[in-house]
């Protein structure tokens, strides 16, 4: 097997941000870790880890060089909401119940910037931010995040050690976005998700089985797939201080294409890749 399979659970410690757009003064939030999150928060994590002792990690090409290892080494699932249900855990599937789910689990938060000579809120200054809570708004039950990682054989890369000192997101500086590592369990079976998705080996990148009318559990390039569901680009910032032109820190954009959202809906049994970012693609497209 070239892939070994891992379930990952963490404790969902504080409030989480996974940017998703604004809407007047308020930045939604994704009700779910993507992967491009994950591999983003891993890169810095083991990079800051690999400069411990030598001093602050403030060269890019040293994330540069840790995110390509990631992305060589590891692949991501994206990661759901979850309760404690007897002795296993309940994944809350944002498409299932959109306004159930929104009521459960998500919240916001209000903020402004103080103008301290007329000490009043600074004009057009007010901001709320929206954030997937550490418990359920009804019942004040703890929240976890369920998701798989998949490792490469002969990987070195010390992500299970990495994933003990996490934290995910927006508003990493006020303290939101930190996990609690709870488990990481080697599965030996196929299935993901409990049977949603199953999990195909492969020489190149892991490979994902769904049946007809299963559900895409990640953002999937939508070039030639029969599916049903919403579509959107995905568009993000990144820091590329070696970089001439757009080197400080979000100037750079980088497109990762047209995609179809989680919860889309495919309308024949698909085989598909699990590519860079957790974003998934057709076999074909995968060749191209």
């Amino acid at each position: 097997m070239m892939w070994r399979v891992y379930r990952v659970i963490f404790h969902l410690g504080s409030p989480l941000h996974i940017g998703w757009g604004k809407v007047g003064n308020l930045q939604r939030t994704r009700p779910y870790v993507t992967g491009r999150v994950l591999w983003g928060a891993l890169t810095m994590r083991l990079t800051r880890d690999a400069a411990s002792g030598r001093g602050p990690a403030t060269d890019s090409l040293d994330y540069q060089r840790v995110g390509e290892q990631v992305h060589h080494s590891l692949a991501f699932t994206y990661f759901y909401p979850a309760t404690h249900a007897k002795e296993d855990y309940q994944i809350a599937w944002p498409w299932q119940n959109e306004n159930s789910f929104r009521r459960r689990f998500l919240c916001s938060y209000q903020g402004t910037a103080l103008s301290s000579f007329h000490r009043s809120a600074a004009t057009g200054m007010l901001r709320e931010v929206e954030f997937i809570s550490p418990y359920t708004l009804d019942t004040g039950d703890p929240v976890f995040l369920v998701g798989y990682v998949f490792e490469r054989d002969g990987s070195t890369l010390a992500w299970q050690d990495a994933f003990k000192r996490f934290q995910i997101g927006g508003e990493r500086g006020y303290g939101w976005g930190d996990v609690r590592l709870i488990r990481i369990h080697k599965t030996e079976g196929k299935q993901l998700f409990d049977g949603k998705a199953v999990f195909e080996d492969g020489a190149g990148q892991p490979g994902i089985h769904l049946p007809a009318s299963g559900h895409l559990l990640a953002h999937t390039l939508a070039r030639n797939l029969p599916a049903k569901g919403e579509v959107e680009p995905l568009v993000g910032r990144e820091w590329r201080s070696h970089n001439r032109r757009h080197r400080h820190a979000g100037q750079h954009v980088e497109f990762g294409g047209v995609c179809f959202t989680p919860g889309s809906v495919v309308d024949q049994d698909s085989s598909l890749v699990i590519g860079e970012c957790g974003i998934w693609r057709g076999m074909d497209e995968n060749r191209s």
